[in-house]
């Protein structure tokens, strides 16, 4: 922060300032070369200039707004294309998830249409076992005469890819719990074998030795086949539809061998293009016409990134010839609260922008053109790139001064809220740590360090406080006052104190900049400079009369480009110590 001193010696009067650690002699000034009043002049002009919105810069030079009509133009194009895109998107995720379900009810016998917990369906007893893995190989066997989609074998070299079935287990082992003994190999051996849909017919006749479990040995037992799949529902939306390979895996899981065989089934789905197809209406058409449109995207973006760097460059020029003008004439350099106002985040914020929205657009004409399958890498160029084009538009409504108080209060509070939050994250992570350990054996919501972050951040915000009360079962006392006492604590400090705490300093910067809005914002020595005061301030040569920074001095404008004259900021409160 910088500090300002006036010391009188001798009695003579002397200021010396002292601005972020580099000392400047004010007397230093008054030998300095005389300033060119014409390049003085012309500089402010240029400096004044950047720092008008659009309307006025129209107004001043009858420049016309491009970079404004390029962002408007922007931000509904952009809009539009996402909208596009996830219409489209929701067909494909609807399509994966219908299929997943179906898989579901014609492969694992007795799905009931909802998954238990992490896997679908569990078994109890070896014959369920046996039941369930006969059950899979039977419904593959026969599946044109089952499914009612369009879903076959998938074939590679005209041959039908098959079925494979692997079985893993320990090498060696031995359980006798009744004598408390066992004796275990711990390295895994896995055996598989492979059936197409014809042998699997006779499967029961030649393979049945490999159908003999020994559970006590056995790991899992993992299922692999594939699938495919037409995805006619994109017809209604004008577009081809998509044809579909379904890597199925159905897993039974005895890891933990505790008399209970997890059952789950899951896919990955790889979309290309149809080898043959031959479609009527305006479904070509229609594709031709969104590529289009995302090429004509991509050019806005483009155009948009270049005006941003564009006016970044001149920034940093205008910026230089500042710079250089005060060193040169006064002696002075230029505060770095005053340069950061040369550097607008907002430039940098349309050119992050641009660059995602124009990487999303080339991935979602790769995927219209069925080059590429990834829906979810696009959705988040395109999502980011959507959000920030929205976020940008606030810059233009804090031209106005009744629209810009929420950007005016995140400025203004966000460095002490980072300090708050710092210091109650400590809190809130020891909290999440100790819960895990504490209370995850006991309670679902406890037993994973995310889960545990997730309820303690509803509880926060006052969700399901009386739930994750009643879920704690009372098998062990001690636990369960522990329990009692820990939420309690919990959500009386974060919800009674620290989010309080919170909430305040938010208000107080409201607070602050509406009282601003009424008495005046605090002018910086930027601003200052371009409005040309010289009231109040000494000239070259003259005594300095002031003997406190925040007095009134006349000084030349230029002169005054130092930070010590800023009132220092309320920012040193320690709020948790």
């Amino acid at each position: 922060m910088e500090t300002c001193f006036a010391r009188i010696t001798g009695g003579m009067e002397m200021s010396d300032r002292y601005c972020q650690g580099a000392r400047v002699d004010v007397s230093s000034v008054s030998t300095s070369m005389a300033t060119d009043p014409l390049a003085e002049e012309i500089l402010r002009d240029d400096l004044r200039f950047y720092f008008m919105s659009p309307c006025e810069k129209y107004k001043t030079r009858r420049q016309l707004p491009w970079k404004l009509a390029v962002q408007i133009l922007k931000i509904f194009m952009i809009t539009l294309q996402l909208i596009l895109f996830g219409l489209n998107n929701q067909l494909v995720v609807s399509y994966k998830e219908e299929n997943l379900m179906a898989f579901k009810s014609l492969f694992l016998k007795g799905y009931s249409g909802v998954d238990e917990d992490d896997y679908s369906i569990a078994v109890y007893t070896k014959q369920s076992v046996y039941d369930s893995l006969h059950y899979v190989i039977d419904q593959y066997s026969q599946l044109g005469n089952l499914s009612v989609g369009p879903v076959s074998y998938a074939e590679e070299n005209e041959m039908f890819l098959p079925l494979i079935i692997c079985k893993k287990s320990y090498k060696k082992g031995s359980v006798e719990p009744s004598k408390e003994a066992y004796d275990i190999d711990a390295e895994l051996e896995t055996v598989c074998l492979s059936l197409d849909p014809e042998s699997t017919k006779t499967w029961r006749i030649y393979n049945a030795s490999f159908f003999e479990l020994d559970f006590y040995r056995l790991v899992d037992v993992e299922i692999t086949f594939a699938l495919k799949g037409i995805n006619l529902q994109t017809v209604r939306s004008h577009e081809l539809p998509d044809c579909y390979t379904f890597f199925v895996k159905i897993l039974f899981d005895n890891s933990c061998h505790s008399g209970k065989v997890k059952l789950t089934l899951d896919f990955d789905a790889v979309s290309s293009v149809c080898r043959n197809w031959k479609i009527s209406g305006t479904a070509q058409k229609s594709t031709h016409y969104l590529l289009i449109f995302d090429g004509f995207v991509i050019v806005v973006c483009l155009i948009s990134a270049v005006l941003c760097t564009r006016s970044i460059i001149l920034a940093v020029r205008l910026l230089q010839r500042f710079s250089s003008f005060c060193l040169e004439n006064y002696n002075q350099k230029v505060c770095e609260d005053d340069q950061r106002e040369f550097l607008n985040g907002w430039y940098i914020l349309v050119i992050i922008s641009d660059v995602l929205a124009i990487i999303g657009s080339i991935l979602k004409m790769e995927i219209q053109a069925k080059s590429l399958t990834n829906y979810d890498v696009c959705s988040i160029f395109l999502g980011t790139s959507t959000l920030m084009v929205w976020v940008g538009v606030i810059r233009y409504l804090g031209y106005f001064e009744k629209y810009n108080v929420l950007i005016l209060t995140m400025r203004a509070a966000l460095p002490k809220v980072l300090r708050f939050c710092c210091c109650a994250g400590m809190i809130y992570l020891g909290y999440t740590f100790c819960g895990w350990i504490v209370l995850g054996p006991y309670h679902e919501k406890f037993e994973g360090l995310s889960r545990v972050a997730e309820c303690l951040f509803s509880l926060v915000n006052g969700d399901d406080m009386f739930p994750t009360f009643a879920e704690f079962e009372q098998k062990n006392t001690m636990v369960w006052l522990f329990s009692r006492a820990y939420l309690y604590s919990f959500i009386s400090l974060f919800i009674y104190m620290v989010l309080s705490l919170f909430i305040a300093l938010i208000t107080d910067a409201y607070e602050t900049i509406k009282g601003y809005q009424t008495t005046g914002f605090p002018m910086t020595e930027l601003q200052r400079f371009l409005m040309g005061q010289k009231e109040g301030f000494p000239l070259q040569g003259q005594e300095g009369v002031g003997t406190e920074c925040g007095e009134a001095e006349s000084i030349h404008p230029s002169v005054m480009l130092c930070c010590c004259k800023r009132v220092p900021k309320d920012d040193t409160i320690i709020l948790i110590s």
